[in-house]
């Protein structure tokens, strides 16, 4: 929201001394987020003066249109100046901002008299663009008003400050310069006078003319809804200068006057409204929901199907737009506009925050009903925007009509002692009730306290909202610090203690750690080429997502990486190796990817019960940590010592391995298929007989639905299961001390047999002299049988008291080789 001093000013008598920087300092300790304070034309230096177009000559001999002007900019300045100028939207006898030689616009741009098409230019006549006050650079500014040979800076607003306020979710109201007008009135103690509450002083309306009916047919969607109506207005009326320059600042464009208005009370009250144009309207116009299937255009020309939850506004031939959001183009205020209906009307917030969504249309209107708008500020705000159509736009004033369902203000008791027994310091009763008037709120009651909280603060539900309100405004500052005393035996859990040193080892492995969003949406989970019955695709749903192609919580955390390893790598990166530990959300088999309706709610002003916490975690999907890593590039670095070498499945597979080896945990590396990795490069991770994960080359389906490179390879495992199997304290090596015995064995078995299971085998023959058993080659060729493959592996024996005997090597070894045998059928090579 971005608030002009000037305009904050009108609304709040500020002293003359106090400027825009020490509004934000007030506003930032009273809780809002300031995020800086600029200033109207911040680059313009120099003369700019009102002049008068005293002629035009209109220069012909140029591919352009080109004027040659005579302006008079008074005595003081020069008398009348000749000026070329390109703009053909002003005429002789107008007032127009001059720039002098020597002024200095936006840009370092210097203003100095020039030969140019024929004629000296001695200054230059501006528009918004060139002086950094807007976009429009159609034409040059027009005045109003103004005395040739004044200072245009103040008629401009040049200078003037402007506080740009990062409005949070729960502070709707801080959407208005209403609502930051009574923040400052708080914070510097002035008194405030609500523009939202004063009665707009309207002619009586016309007998003649009857004012528009309304309804409202689903009350769930809209709870107030009103329509004013003004015939004879004048669609070619000019928006004032100063509601110009104010919609300017505030970051909106001026469009026509009804629209401008319409923007302007919204900007001023914090209650959007919009105009129809009453010739295009057929029957009464209704406020509910959407007809399944229906398609409206709004304004932005975008033809839109409608869903039965959308909330809509309607008359006899169907949607004529998405309440809350946007107009539909086939009612809208047009340059022959002269019979204006404005809708003002109080829309639920969720709905239209649903709608927006939905349709990924956010709009000005659309950020303020999802915020919560004042429920009985609708007659207010239309009552005021149709005084200035009338008032600029001229017309007859035709009556309102209205719908309204019943409305109880709500009531919150609340311990008077609440606010200081949370921040921890002394706020006494008269603080505490004082502080809520000063919000708004009518504070009645003994102990506790009676609450009735304004219809501008919704936000406001429970004892803690209320709390917050106090301490706020007595100051966060002014809250204590103490440093608590930690409890000894307290610090890392178990859990946390392994998670950290798996980080260490991946980091020790190369890999950079990244944090990713939760979130997912379907086409990620096609991306990974899940099938329909895949676990992962049961994924918990968020009932108000960020974003509507993210409405779910993630079950793997490879979509996130991928997306990462996407975004480094399109932004220059060459090789990309990161890792992230985080949670994942698996549902239950009793558990609904869309949850329950009306979980339960716990209070607020105690510790629940155990069975409330026991309802609250059954209705909680299952959240283990993973850990993940993505691969792409070169794995060794090229240079002088040769070209690198390109990372592989393998290296994904030690990936996991080192974390097994972080956690004291054997894992069994087994061929494996899953529909994310390649048929024919992809392990699986064992533990125990449990798969635990997956390590390998990404399938290449899956690597061009994420654009990656080819051959990218990923990593993901179940953190919390190896945790669980963890080696809290690893006993110490035996160091041998007599001769170690080696002896290599080649075994043919069948490709399908695992190379893990023959070592196994062949450890489990050897017995306890067996120290180590490692494979060195892989042979596929002439001597080994088709469908067989030949598997050498270094076997090393020792004894602990003794060396041993040839005799005792050679019954090791053949029983190494017995088993081998038996078990899956291996024949020594040879």
């Amino acid at each position: 929201m971005r608030v002009p001093l000037e305009w904050l000013r009108e609304l709040v008598a500020l002293p003359a001394s106090v400027g825009g920087r020490e509004v934000a300092e007030r506003l930032i300790a009273a809780g809002l987020e300031v995020e800086g304070v600029e200033a109207v034309g911040a680059g313009v230096s120099g003369d700019l003066i009102v002049g008068r177009v005293e002629s035009i000559e209109e220069l012909t001999d140029f591919k352009k249109p080109i004027r040659w002007c005579q302006v008079d900019v008074g005595d003081a300045h020069g008398g009348v100046r000749g000026i070329v100028c390109g703009a053909r939207n002003f005429s002789a006898g107008d007032l127009v901002v001059v720039a002098l030689p020597g002024t200095v616009l936006p840009g370092d741009f210097v203003i100095a008299s020039r030969r140019t098409y024929g004629h000296v230019s001695d200054g230059m006549i501006c528009s918004e663009r060139e002086l950094g006050l807007g976009d429009n650079h159609d034409g040059i500014i027009v005045l109003d008003e103004g005395v040739v040979g004044d200072d245009a800076n103040s008629v401009l607003g040049i200078g003037e400050e402007i506080l740009d306020v990062a409005v949070t979710p729960d502070r709707g109201y801080a959407l208005s310069m209403r609502g930051i007008a009574r923040e400052v009135a708080i914070a510097f103690g002035l008194p405030f006078d609500d523009p939202g509450q004063r009665l707009v002083d309207l002619p009586a309306p016309a007998t003649d003319v009857a004012p528009w009916p309304c309804d409202v047919s689903d009350p769930s969607m809209c709870d107030l809804f009103t329509l004013r109506r003004i015939v004879g207005f004048n669609p070619q009326a000019p928006t004032p200068d100063w509601m110009s320059r104010r919609l300017i600042a505030a970051g909106m464009r001026p469009v026509s006057l009804a629209v401008d208005v319409t923007n302007y009370v919204m900007l001023e009250l914090g209650q959007p409204l919009h105009a129809f144009d009453g010739a295009k309207l057929a029957g009464a116009v209704r406020a509910g929901r959407a007809e399944q299937g229906e398609r409206l255009e709004t304004l932005d020309h975008v033809v839109r199907t409608l869903d039965a939850d959308d909330v809509v506004i309607r008359d006899d031939s169907g949607a004529i737009g998405l309440a809350g959001t946007m107009g539909g183009l086939h009612t809208e205020i047009d340059d022959s506009s002269s019979d204006v209906v404005l809708e003002a009307a109080r829309f639920v917030p969720e709905p239209v925050a649903r709608t927006a969504r939905r349709h990924r249309l956010s709009s000005e209107a659309s950020r303020r009903f999802e915020r919560g708008v004042d429920r009985v500020l609708a007659p207010y705000a239309s009552a005021r925007a149709a005084q200035l159509l009338l008032e600029h736009g001229g017309g007859t004033y035709a009556g309102m009509t209205a719908w309204e369902s019943p409305y109880e203000p709500t009531v919150i008791a609340m311990p008077a002692d609440l606010p200081g027994r949370t921040a921890g310091m002394p706020i006494d009763r008269h603080t505490v009730t004082s502080r809520l008037a000063e919000v708004g709120c009518d504070v009645g009651g003994d102990d506790p306290l009676s609450v009735s909280v304004p219809p501008w603060r919704p936000d406001l539900t429970d004892p803690a909202d209320l709390v917050e309100e106090v301490v706020r405004l007595v100051g966060y500052d002014a809250i204590p610090a103490h440093l608590p005393t930690a409890p000894a035996g307290y610090g890392l859990t178990r859990e946390q203690r392994w998670r950290r040193r798996v980080g260490l080892a991946l980091a020790g492995a190369g890999f950079v750690d990244v944090l990713t969003y939760p979130f997912i949406g379907n086409e990620d989970l096609d991306g990974l080429l899940l099938a329909a019955d895949d676990s992962r695709r049961r994924a918990p749903r968020l009932a108000n997502p960020l974003s509507e192609e993210q409405p779910l919580l993630r079950t793997t955390l490879l979509p996130g990486l991928l997306a990462a390893a996407r975004r480094n790598l399109s932004r220059g990166a060459d090789d990309v190796f990161i890792s992230e530990i985080g949670r994942v959300f698996l549902l239950r088999d009793h558990q609904q990817p869309d949850g329950v309706e009306a979980p339960p709610r716990p209070g607020v002003d105690g510790r629940p019960s155990d069975d409330e916490l026991a309802t609250l975690e059954d209705l909680l999907p299952d959240q283990p940590h993973h850990a993940a890593a993505v691969l792409s590039g070169l794995r060794e670095a090229k240079g002088w010592w040769g070209p690198g070498r390109q990372a592989t499945w393998s290296d994904a597979v030690d990936a996991a391995v080192a974390i097994g080896d972080a956690l004291g945990v054997v894992l069994a590396v087994r061929q494996a298929t899953d529909p994310s990795f390649h048929p024919g490069r992809t392990a699986s991770l064992v533990i125990d007989d449990l798969v635990v994960g997956y390590a390998g080359e990404l399938h290449p389906r899956v690597v061009a639905a994420f654009d990656l490179p080819p051959r990218t390879c990923a990593m993901e495992i179940d953190l919390d299961a190896l945790i669980a199997r963890a080696v809290d304290v690893a006993s110490a090596p035996d160091v041998g001390v007599q001769p170690l015995a080696k002896e290599d064995i080649a075994l043919v078995v069948a490709e399908s047999v695992a190379a893990a299971d023959v070592e196994q085998a062949l450890r489990a023959g050897a017995g306890e002299l067996c120290e180590d058993v490692r494979l060195f080659d892989v042979y596929v060729g002439p001597q080994v049988p088709e469908g067989h493959r030949s598997l050498a592996f270094a076997l090393r024996l020792r004894a602990p008291d003794r060396t041993l005997s040839a005799e005792e090597i050679s019954a090791a070894r053949e029983a190494a080789i017995a088993e081998a045998s038996r078990r899956h059928g291996a024949v020594l090579r040879g």
